[in-house]
């Protein structure tokens, strides 16, 4: 991981405060998003966040920066393997 941030030039950081305001940095791309579930792709991988009343505060793609608020359940990172479109369907499937 550490050789991937030296080649990509960010750091992947996640901030968390009393569950409603979350800031997240070596995000390379918001691969969706609705009032109750993130996926980010990171640069540690693909990051989800699931919750209720989330909403997108600040998105600066170029900066690798997101700012989310909300009320948050969880955070989780998916395995390695999976792709974007893996990862849209699985949710697809699951939050039908």
């Amino acid at each position: 991981m550490d050789e991937k941030m030296r080649k990509n030039g960010r750091k992947h950081e996640i901030i968390l405060l009393d569950r409603e305001h979350m800031q997240v940095t070596g995000v390379s791309d918001v691969e969706s998003f609705d009032s109750e579930e993130f996926l980010l792709n990171t640069e540690a991988g693909y990051l989800n966040i699931h919750g209720q009343n989330l909403h997108i505060r600040t998105l600066d793609l170029e900066q690798g920066k997101v700012i989310i608020e909300g009320f948050v359940f969880d955070i989780v990172y998916l395995n390695e393997g999976y792709s974007s479109e893996k990862a849209k369907g699985f949710f697809g499937r699951l939050f039908k």
